[in-house]
């Protein structure tokens, strides 16, 4: 005789993780938008059923949270709050967000994740339940966190979120030998470049690349009528880079030199003075300087010196390469400088995260190998 086996499915955890996930659908639509703020999305519900929905699109107006009661109205009262992210409890430019659920008198407040910004860290879930309002919070957590990967890891670890971005060809090159400017990738490949760009706050490179490309490093993805601007960031230790580079053009330029490099101005762009290390700057220096202008995510597009700086420093916590279906040749430009390595076990080893068909080309993602 069989026995059936009966499998007992929560209904509220089942919920929860219905109305967060539509949440962070919600949060997503900020992804090219918020910074530095996080992107987090609020569902309202009453009685099983949808009444508010709301996120946050750009640093300065509402928040998520103000959004969806607003849409929810005076049915609010009594009713759940699904949050990706921990309610605000400081005034900041907006007011506080723990206030404006408590003033709408919700019954309940269900978020992913506990702010991990100081001036929050736990005090709105404190302000919540002082005034009653019940708090359940750790469901989709790991979700929430990739969202907001870059705003975690500047209240976390004290840095942004570093990505190296690269492409090569099979044989792992970047340039012809020949020299001149020409594209390894092709154009579907170079349009996801653009995604990586606007979810970024700065977009880093160095003073070869720009010398030999003379990139825009803009963004010219339109999100609606708008596009946000990454801060453009430029090594160029001596300040041998030409005031007409076109990274100069327009504003948002900074350009970090070494002590000891000459006077000069740099028309739109703004230049700070960092210390040197060996071959360059101190890369550490600027990763603490970018932290201090509030960049989550930052977008290395570099040549192989600076790239394989990185590497060596232990700085980077995602790599994204694409490689095009051709051949360079064993004297064009390798991928990356990278040497003084040490023995077997010693060198840095990535694992594979995601491996995509972009158009023509491969797109690969990889993070540091768990040790």
């Amino acid at each position: 005789m069989t026995h059936a086996v009966q499998s007992h499915v929560d209904p509220m955890a089942t919920q929860e993780r219905t109305h967060l996930a539509r949440a962070l659908e919600l949060a997503a639509r900020g992804l090219y938008t918020t910074d530095p703020n996080p992107r987090v999305g609020c569902v309202v519900v009453r009685e099983g059923r949808v009444i508010g929905e709301g996120w946050h699109e750009r640093a300065g107006e509402p928040h998520a949270e103000v959004l969806a009661l607003r849409a929810a109205g005076p049915e609010a009262r009594g009713a759940c709050v699904y949050v990706t992210l921990e309610p605000c409890s400081h005034t900041g430019r907006t007011p506080p967000c723990a206030d404006a659920l408590i003033a709408a008198g919700v019954a309940r407040v269900v978020c992913c994740s506990v702010d991990p910004n100081p001036r929050v860290a736990g005090s709105g879930i404190e302000r919540l339940r002082a005034a009653g309002i019940a708090v359940s919070v750790g469901v989709l957590a790991a979700e929430a966190r990739d969202l907001n990967v870059g705003f975690f890891s500047r209240f976390e670890r004290g840095r942004p979120f570093i990505r190296l971005k690269l492409a090569m060809s099979l044989d792992a090159r970047t340039a012809p030998a020949a020299g001149g400017r020409a594209w390894i990738s092709g154009e579907a490949a170079r349009a996801d470049v653009q995604t990586w760009r606007a979810r970024s706050g700065a977009i880093l490179t160095g003073a070869g690349t720009v010398r030999a490309d003379d990139p825009r490093l803009d963004v010219r993805l339109a999100y609606g009528s708008w596009v946000r601007q990454p801060l453009r960031v430029l090594l160029d230790p001596m300040l041998s880079c030409a005031t007409s580079a076109k990274l100069f053009h327009g504003e948002g330029a900074l350009v970090f030199a070494a002590t000891d490099a000459p006077a000069r101005s740099q028309d739109s762009a703004r230049v700070e003075r960092l210390p040197r290390a060996a071959g360059g700057l101190d890369l550490r220096a600027v990763i603490a300087r970018l932290t201090e202008l509030e960049v989550n995510e930052l977008l290395v597009e570099c040549g192989p010196r600076l790239a394989g700086a990185f590497i060596l420093s232990n700085l980077v916590d995602e790599f994204v390469l694409y490689v095009a279906p051709a051949l360079l040749g064993a004297d064009a430009a390798p991928l990356m400088h990278v040497s003084g390595l040490g023995p077997p076990g010693s060198v840095p080893t990535f694992e594979f995260k995601d491996v995509q068909r972009i158009g023509a080309d491969l797109r690969l993602i990889l993070i540091p190998a768990k040790t």
